[in-house]
């Protein structure tokens, strides 16, 4: 287990001078505060709802914010009853459970290259080997995946990703990629974790309908699928009241309670109780508010590289998400150009060589464009794409 590289950054954001494209969090002046001020107010003023509030309760979950979410996954595609859904602390629980369920040590996870950061630390606990997850074109046999596996003394014990608008990449899968990967887990009788914390934040192009709802369709109902799917609040509403879920097969979030009972018992019920006010009366308006404001940010971060960047600098062009993913000439490493950014400029991003399970690569970056305005955006990256020309 090692320390977040990402978590260490954040400690930029106390440092007023900073301009930091750091941390992928969402701005605190989207939180919808008077609804969650509301929401503690109504509780905590009704005796019968106060003392559910702040007692003991089931490891499963609030059951009316379990219904709510029971609702949403339906609109997504995902017929479902409140059985196959567990309340987590955030999606970055979830992921901590199913690799305590799934992976032993020496088995096989296989992720995208790059990945998502907190689901490496998550696994990591557990001593697994990552192999690389072709996604787009690529051109692996289940028989590769499970020799490799073998060699290593173990299985294939999950395939991960974030589908869409990916951390750190803001990359989305195709539809034809994940039914090969929905075919490819078939054949290699493992399970598939969707981690689907920005899938609400999409600004153009049209949706693709989640792995799990492709997993039913094919399976004939959600007791035979072997997605997992990892949704939270955080992202949305707001992150500090730690309100994440997990979607699946009655059988597997059966034994995922199990986890659940042993960490922690259960998330706080009166925040639970409030993110499920909060959700019945504001999601709407307040996902249609996010991505209003970031859509603008992205499409100033994106204007703003191609004005500023040296032709030799490349990056995504996410639909969605937080996040773009920036390609850097093969003689710059991105940790080296932090601590440059940081002295002479000001400025803050993540190093890329964090996000690989296998093959690091070293000349990329990940820029976050949520926290910050258009102006503070133009500003950065003028400042990086200066620095970048002094660097050849």
């Amino acid at each position: 287990m090692n320390a977040s590289e990402i978590r260490e950054l954040l400690k930029l954001l106390d440092q007023p001078d900073i301009i930091s494209f750091a941390g992928g969090i969402p701005d605190p002046a989207q939180f919808p505060t008077q609804a969650i001020r509301d929401a503690y107010a109504a509780i905590l003023s009704d005796p019968a709802k106060a003392a559910q509030a702040l007692q003991y309760s089931v490891s499963e979950g609030y059951l009316p914010l379990r219904g709510w979410i029971r609702r949403h996954m339906e609109a997504l595609g995902v017929p479902c009853t409140e059985a196959n859904i567990m309340i987590t602390a955030g999606s970055q629980q979830a992921l901590d459970f199913i690799g305590k369920l799934f992976l032993s040590a020496g088995d096989t996870a296989l992720v995208t290259a790059p990945t998502y950061l907190g689901a490496l630390q998550a696994f990591n606990a557990y001593e697994p080997r990552y192999d690389t997850l072709g996604l787009e074109g690529g051109n692996r046999t289940p028989e590769s995946y499970r020799e490799a596996a073998a060699a290593n003394g173990g299985r294939v014990g999950l395939a991960y990703l974030v589908a869409d608008f990916a951390n750190p990449s803001g990359e989305t899968v195709s539809l034809p990629a994940r039914q090969d990967l929905l075919t490819l887990a078939e054949a290699l009788d493992t399970i598939v974790v969707e981690d689907a914390a920005y899938q609400a934040l999409r600004y153009d192009g049209e949706a693709v309908p989640p792995l799990l709802a492709l997993d039913i369709a094919r399976s004939g109902g959600i007791e035979a699928s072997r997605t997992l799917y990892c949704g939270t609040f955080s992202k949305t509403l707001a992150p500090a009241l730690r309100v994440g879920w997990v979607c699946g097969a009655s059988a597997a979030i059966a034994k995922l309670v199990l986890a659940k009972q042993a960490a922690d018992l259960h998330c706080a019920t009166i925040n639970q109780m409030v993110m499920h006010q909060a959700a019945e009366a504001v999601y709407e308006s307040q996902v249609a508010s996010n991505r209003k404001v970031y859509k603008e940010r992205r499409d100033a971060m994106l204007a703003a590289l191609a004005r500023h960047m040296p032709e030799n600098v490349s990056w995504t062009r996410p639909e969605g998400g937080m996040f773009i993913w920036v390609t850097l000439p093969a003689g710059i490493d991105g940790a080296d150009l932090l601590a440059q950014a940081i002295k002479d400029c000001r400025i803050a991003f993540v190093p890329g060589g964090a996000f690989y399970g296998e093959g690091r690569q070293n000349n990329k970056l990940r820029l976050s464009f949520s926290l910050s305005t258009p102006a503070q955006i133009e500003e950065g990256m003028a400042r990086l794409g200066a620095l970048l020309r002094r660097l050849g």
